[in-house]
């Protein structure tokens, strides 16, 4: 008798390439690979006239007031009111703490570093289970271990110790994304893309209360680069990536959905070393290697105890 994973192989193979997982997989993970891994480089341009949190606040607006107008369009429901307060706390968590202080932090760390640094959020995630008894697992320890090691190195650097507060910034930032990441799963979201929408509206609107409280002003003369990634980060940093990760969460096994933790910061550190010029120097390096395989550890860890 088939079973249903034989049959969706079969509807898989006779549907038409462009609908086909075949070909939608490997470019839903181009896309979390390169375009996430993009974003660093495009909000290090951006920041060249955007101030760090209205930069967000625009970001986020656009974009989740866009995807909000297309769903409802569609005829999908508006999330209840229970669902709009969790997404408003995890949006705040994680876009509106964790990407605002990204932001912020650019203006004196570089792009490269930054994503190094926001690549120790399963690491934080990890600890913070165990709030909910989700205790590690020897191996998962053995991680969490290693990847504090690499985050101490990465800190001790001369990138980030000559800009600390950037460096605390993007600290706090990983914590924040980590911490809403755990608390949302155990709350009831929005469905789906619902979920991504209300997210970014709410994160959006928390950037903007802060970016009204620290007295930024939209730019009078925003540069040409200033605006292209602006509108990258708007189109393809939030519409197009997020669409294609929640795609992989529906079609693939969570740990390759979840893989571009490894592939972001070498994307970000190539890039802001190609065109901006910045330095990775060897140590650097060496605390992404550290952040990484403990990063690694966690994930096998995870599916080991699933098994």
């Amino acid at each position: 008798m088939p079973t249903p994973t034989d049959a969706g192989n079969e509807l898989a193979a006779t549907l038409p390439l462009w609908h086909s997982p075949r070909l939608l997989v490997p470019l839903a993970l181009l896309a979390v690979y390169v375009i996430w891994g993009s974003t660093y480089f495009a909000i290090r341009i951006a920041l060249e006239s955007w101030p760090p949190f209205l930069l967000g606040a625009v970001r986020f607006l656009i974009a989740g007031g866009l995807l909000y107008a297309a769903l409802r369009l569609r005829g999908v429901a508006p999330p209840t009111r229970r669902q709009w307060f969790n997404a408003a706390i995890t949006g705040t968590l994680l876009l509106g703490v964790g990407n605002g202080l990204v932001c912020f932090a650019e203006q004196t760390v570089a792009s490269g570093l930054a994503a190094i640094a926001v690549a120790s959020m399963p690491l934080f995630a990890a600890a913070f289970g165990a709030m909910y008894r989700d205790w590690p697992s020897r191996l998962e320890w053995l991680g969490l271990v290693i990847g504090f090691c690499g985050v101490i190195l990465l800190n001790m650097g001369a990138g980030m110790s000559g800009a600390p507060i950037g460096a605390i910034a993007l600290i706090v930032a990983a914590t924040a994304w980590a911490f809403g990441s755990v608390w949302s799963r155990r709350r009831d979201m929005p469905p789906a893309s619902m979920n991504t929408a209300a997210q970014m509206i709410s994160g959006g609107s928390a950037l903007c209360m802060v970016a009204i409280l620290m007295g930024e002003r939209f730019p009078e003369e925003p540069t040409a680069p200033a605006l292209l990634a602006m509108l990258y980060l708007i189109v393809f940093g939030s519409l197009v990536a997020f669409t294609a990760y929640l795609y992989l969460l529906r079609n693939v096994r969570a740990v390759l959905a979840t893989s571009y933790a490894y592939v972001n910061p070498p994307v970000a550190v190539l890039l802001g070393v190609v065109f901006i010029g910045e330095v990775a120097r060897a140590t650097d390096l060496v605390a992404m290697a550290v952040i990484l395989a403990g990063v690694a550890m966690i994930t096998l860890g995870k599916v080991k105890k699933r098994e």
